[in-house]
Parts: C-alpha cells; sequence; structure tokens
C-alpha cells in the first residue's frame, strides 16, 4: 500500500435492525467497490439500528455513503419505527473517523461534501457536530439529536437550530441526519442482572459525563426484552483518556447499591486493539507494558 495513500473510516447508523431485506439494500452500496472495504455490519433489534463500518479512500466512500443513505430514506419510515436508541434520522449520524494520511480539516471537508449533496439530492435537512461543527452548541450530538424525530420539526423553527444544510423541516418520513468527524468510538454496553430499566437509568445518569461522571462517556439506560434484563448503553468518545475498564468498574460499583450484579457486556462495531489491550493489561495487573508487545503491532510495522 502506497504511504501517500489516504484512507478514511466512515461508521453510519441506520435506524433499522430487524428487516434483513432492508438491511441488506442498505448495506449493499458499500460491496463491490473500487476503493471502499466493508469491514463489519451490525444490527440490533431491541436497538433497531443498524452500525455500518467502512473505509477507504475518501471519494469513493463518501460515493457509497450517499447512495447507502439513498437506500436507507427509500425503505426507512420514522413515523412508524420505534426503537430504544434514541433516533432524528433514518440514516441517523454520519461520523468520518481519519485514518491514514487524512487531516482532520481534509476530513471536515469531506464531511461538509457529503453533507451538501445528501440534503440537495434527497432533501434530507442535516446537521454537522464534532469537529465538524460550525458552532459549540452543536459539537454534541446528544444535543443535535434532542427531540428526535418526533420534536425535530419544532426543534427547527428555534432560534439557533435551523439545519446546516437543506430545508428547515424534516424529511416527512426519514427525519434529519447528523454528519460529524471525530476520533474513533467505541459502543461499550455493560448489561446489569435485573429488569428495571430505572436502575438502568439512575446507573448510565451517574457514569455520564454529563451527569457528573467520567469526562469520556455517554450513557444511558436500555431495556432488552427478549434476554429480560437491562444494560448501560454507552459511548466511549476517547478510549484512551477514559479506559473501558473505568467504565465497567463504576457501573459495577453502582449497580451494588441496587443489589445488582454485572452479567456481561458487549462491543458495538469494530473498536482500536489498544481499547482493549489498555482494559486486558488493567485486570492482568501487568507492569510496564507497551504496545510495542503486541505481535501485531510488530508485524505490521
Amino acid at each position: 500500500m502506497s504511504e501517500a495513500r489516504k484512507i478514511i473510516e466512515c461508521v453510519p447508523n441506520f435506524s433499522e435492525g430487524r428487516d434483513l431485506a432492508k438491511i441488506e439494500k442498505i448495506v449493499e452500496p458499500f460491496r463491490g467497490k473500487e476503493g471502499v472495504k466493508l469491514l463489519d455490519y451490525q444490527r440490533d433489534e431491541d436497538h433497531n439500528r443498524l452500525v455500518v463500518t467502512v473505509v477507504g479512500e475518501p471519494e469513493a466512500v463518501k460515493k457509497a455513503v450517499i447512495e447507502a443513505v439513498g437506500a436507507a430514506v427509500e425503505v426507512i419510515d420514522l413515523r412508524v419505527h420505534k426503537g430504544q436508541h434514541p433516533r432524528m434520522g433514518a440514516c441517523d449520524v454520519v461520523p468520518f473517523i481519519p485514518i491514514k494520511n487524512v487531516s482532520v480539516d481534509e476530513a471536515v471537508k469531506l464531511a461538509n461534501e457529503t453533507a451538501k449533496e445528501l440534503s440537495e439530492r434527497y432533501s434530507l435537512p442535516v446537521y454537522m457536530y464534532e469537529k465538524a461543527a460550525v458552532s459549540p452548541q452543536r459539537e454534541n450530538l446528544a444535543s443535535v439529536r434532542k427531540g428526535e424525530f418526533e420534536g425535530m420539526a419544532q426543534k427547527m423553527s428555534q432560534p439557533g437550530w435551523a439545519p446546516d444544510y437543506g430545508p428547515s423541516q424534516p424529511h416527512q418520513s426519514a427525519g434529519a441526519t447528523a454528519v460529524g468527524v471525530r476520533m474513533p468510538l467505541v459502543a461499550f454496553n455493560v448489561n446489569l442482572g435485573t429488569d428495571k430499566l430505572e436502575i438502568a437509568d439512575k446507573i448510565a445518569k451517574n457514569v455520564r459525563f454529563i451527569g457528573g461522571g467520567l469526562r469520556f462517556c455517554k450513557a444511558m439506560g436500555v431495556e432488552l426484552k427478549e434476554r429480560g434484563i437491562v444494560q448501560v448503553s454507552m459511548n466511549m468518545t476517547d478510549y484512551t483518556r477514559t479506559a473501558l475498564y473505568r467504565a465497567f468498574e463504576l457501573i459495577r460499583i453502582e449497580a451494588r447499591r441496587y443489589g445488582v450484579s454485572v452479567v456481561g457486556s458487549e462491543i458495538i462495531g469494530l473498536l482500536p486493539m489498544e481499547a482493549l489491550i489498555d482494559t486486558a493489561v488493567y485486570y492482568l495487573g501487568v507492569e510496564d507494558f507497551s504496545m510495542d508487545q503486541i505481535l501485531e503491532t510488530r508485524i505490521m510495522e
């Protein structure tokens, strides 16, 4: 691979995790495209959400994403969509992550080009968030998404909340989309041995940064009805500064006050090796460990 080759990652989230035919239509644009590699896609029926992970050359990834969003607009109707995860759009969020030979500024430019084309081609209102945000109040995705699909029309009419691109009202069935640039995010969920959602909600409130918890952690309680349990669903926005094990242990501490145990955890999508190695080193009590000691790290040099 040429050292000058530019590589970017994109992890679009779509509001469909149950209908396999619809999921295949959304994922298909990422298959068999020159300059694009589909790494992973995971659906969650409780969240009713699809998370796709692709990498490739910036222009090729942009074109594939735009095509996939078009498929989502065609097959998803948020007027009848129900799920545990907050959402405001058929394609809810499109984050770009610089991987190799791509600066943040270049990624922001690509994000804006993508947002502009999405708004023009599909009549979608689009907000820019995180490092692509045009104002501080739009940096946090949760703030942009607040109100969700059902409240987005009212939100857009408020001062300071007009979309960055596209019409000033939501698409009637596909809502609105957020496009941004961020560092690698780890979607990390911790399952609790109870079916009481209020307990997961209380723990999530204490774990997330906005509630006085961990700086680079966003969290909410989610009910897993089929399993008869609840979970604390988290986005770790900077795993290098808030490690996964810290979130896991804090949840375990908070759960004790309710007499509840942690019964498992899960990772959604892909994550950097360093995020897991850091946690393994903590639990094993390894001293003076370095990523250079990882065999795969040395092989890839």
